[in-house]
């Protein structure tokens, strides 16, 4: 067996998928055949659901099945919005709060002894954890703000009653379909360290709710998420110097010691990702609507500098996914820091999926170290050591 070591498992290949497929020289990225670029203009989030977790996509009743099931299953138990209170009385962060509620939800499911094996048990625990995400965070951003949580609606669709959940008021269509699109663009993006923590979990025949409880507490480290909001409070400290855009990160490139651009990069793309240019045209979108697109203006001005001057691109590194939608959030009126919260909201979808395919021919998974250690050493009595 071979000993070199592949940090990171960078290059790796543990498993076969065909769920989601990412040509990172060509920005491509591809969720069961179907080019993001169509799923995000053509398909409803609960289409790309059933399309994660089915493998083919819905008929017209079929989806009306799917998205009544989806929204039968929103409400959650007393017990969890009195947890979610104590935990915003702490004042928790939201990342944390939704951990702890997701592995609450198990003491309420209703197949209690399901086998794990079990992949139609498995894909209905994955099913309501999916639906209650949104209800769970939902809540915990009101109570956090001393208001009462709003229960959820069936009438509406997965996005559109996350965002009326959250502050009580329906929103508009754009809003709606710009959330919807959001959710999509990142509910499965391959072997990421949350799928792979998830998958690692699952392996061991654990269940759905310890694989994606699992996945969040990946998900909530910034390496993996919450750039988005970082690039936010960049451009906020762009906006409060009054500086031009171009002239602030040029400064801070050349005097911030290891300062990179928020939002620039990838471990997989080596050019502009997908989802960045879809976000992007949002981000664009929003903003002329609501007659003030100063968030991607600033963001087009720093792209255009990166890619046209600094030329970051010619080495690998151009923007992301979290580049663009940390402005689209912005312009929706999220909070800062329920943007991970939000990644998590729409990768439980992907993370199921990978579950549930992972079960179908599963081996537990099990790497090995290479040891670099002493391999011997003389034992010494607790009264000789010094």
């Amino acid at each position: 067996m071979s000993e070199d070591v592949q940090r990171g498992l960078r290059g790796v290949v543990v498993a076969e998928s065909d769920l989601s497929y990412i040509d990172g020289d060509e920005g491509r990225l591809v969720y069961r055949g179907y080019s993001i670029e169509d799923i995000a203009r053509e398909a409803t989030f609960e289409e790309v659901l059933y399309l994660l977790w089915h493998g083919e996509l819905p008929t017209r009743d079929a989806r009306e099945t799917f998205a009544a099931e989806m929204a039968a299953d929103r409400a959650v138990e007393a017990s969890v919005l009195d947890t979610l209170a104590a935990l915003a009385a702490a004042d928790e962060r939201p990342m944390a709060a939704l951990r702890t509620a997701v592995s609450m939800l198990s003491a309420a499911d209703p197949e209690p002894e399901a086998d794990p094996g079990d992949g139609a048990a498995a894909l209905r625990k994955g099913r309501r954890i999916t639906a209650k995400v949104p209800t769970i965070l939902a809540a915990y951003d009101r109570l956090r703000n001393g208001l009462d949580p709003v229960a959820p609606r069936e009438d509406l669709d997965h996005a559109a009653n996350f965002l009326y959940m959250l502050d009580g008021e329906e929103p508009d269509p754009v809003a709606a379909e710009t959330f919807d699109m959001a959710l999509t663009l990142h509910a499965d993006h391959g072997l990421n360290a949350s799928t792979f923590t998830a998958m690692v979990v699952c392996s061991t025949l654990a269940d759905m709710y310890n694989s994606v409880t699992a996945g969040i507490g990946a998900l909530a480290g910034p390496r993996h998420g919450g750039a988005n909001q970082d690039v936010m409070e960049m451009l906020l400290e762009i906006d409060d110097s009054g500086e031009d855009p171009v002239d602030w990160v040029a400064t801070a490139l050349e005097e911030r010691e290891d300062w990179r651009v928020p939002g620039w990069g990838h471990g997989v793309y080596n050019v502009k990702d997908p989802r960045a240019v879809i976000l992007e045209a949002k981000s664009r979108d929003l903003g002329q609507q609501t007659g003030d697109p100063k968030w991607y203006e600033m963001a087009s001005a720093i792209e255009t500098y990166l890619t046209e001057e600094k030329g970051l691109p010619a080495h690998g590194i151009a923007p992301n996914v979290d580049f663009y939608s940390g402005t689209v959030y912005y312009q929706l009126g999220i909070p800062f820091d329920m943007y991970t919260p939000i990644f998590a909201m729409s990768r439980v979808g992907g993370w199921t999926a990978h579950v549930l395919e992972y079960h179908e021919d599963n081996r537990l998974i099990r790497p090995r170290a290479k040891y670099v250690g002493a391999k011997r050493r003389e034992w010494i009595p607790v009264e000789d050591r010094t």
